[in-house]
């Protein structure tokens, strides 16, 4: 209780200096992650892509095995079909009649019909199987390229973070404390001004003028109100928080 009488003690004038305060530390913290740039996404699009890699790379070699598997099936299907054959012609040799010599000689048909379809199934399996191990080796290598590609983004990031880590925990600690100073009501305002502005300012002084964030024109007596500093008052244009010119 004692702490939210504190906060309605502070005047306007203490209120607007705090936010004023509170945006050029969040503004120095947005300096900071924009000298990172797209560093943290590239990292992050690099490792998707080469968990995509690995994921393609291992369906490729399940796929090649089996192809290898067919073509060995087909190997031993073919061996069967040859030992069906010489046996048909040895029974070819005993036999009583001429009916039973065309029943052999339509299994002996029908088994080097089996061996051609193997041959046949058995080419088709070997180019799949050649294109597969194409694919593998063009993916293994990208794989490759792109670890490559990865560790040195990852080290840019690594260094920039490094130079900048101490800075940052520094500046959010002096943004929490300041956020403590100021009412609630407005420290939610301010946050919500900040996640809809691109450049992340809410709090803004009068430039020339003009509102600091849209650059929109304001009105003289507006800006004697504002250079009071007796209430808050935002533009009318963009809703920023407005306080006077630091050169006043």
């Amino acid at each position: 209780m004692a702490v939210t009488a504190t906060k309605k003690e502070v005047s306007v004038a203490d209120k607007l200096d705090a936010l004023y305060e509170l945006q050029k530390i969040d503004s120095e913290i947005d300096r900071i992650r924009t000298i990172r740039g797209e560093l943290p996404l590239e990292v992050q699009d690099l490792e998707d892509e080469l968990e995509g890699l690995e994921t393609r790379i291992g369906k490729i070699q399940e796929e090649i095995k089996e192809v290898e598997t067919e073509l060995l099936d087909r190997k031993n299907a073919t061996k069967d079909s040859e030992t069906a054959i010489a046996k048909y012609k040895e029974q070819q040799n005993n036999v009583r009649n001429n009916r039973e010599f065309e029943s052999l000689a339509k299994e002996i048909e029908f088994q080097e019909l089996e061996i051609k379809l193997h041959e046949k199934k058995s080419k088709e399996a070997k180019f799949k199987s050649v294109s597969k191990k194409e694919m593998f080796e063009e993916a293994k290598e990208r794989l490759e390229f792109r670890k490559g590609d990865l560790k040195t983004k990852q080290a840019e990031l690594e260094e920039i973070v490094g130079e900048t880590r101490k800075d940052e925990e520094a500046l959010l600690k002096k943004s929490e404390d300041a956020k403590k100073k100021i009412d609630d009501r407005l420290v939610f305002a301010y946050n919500r001004l900040r996640e809809n502005a691109k450049n992340g300012l809410s709090v803004v002084p009068v430039d020339r003028d003009a509102c600091g964030g849209c650059f929109n024109k304001i009105p003289p007596q507006r800006q004697l109100d504002i250079q009071s500093k007796k209430k808050v008052l935002v533009c009318e244009h963009c809703g920023r928080i407005l306080v006077p010119s630091e050169e006043a």
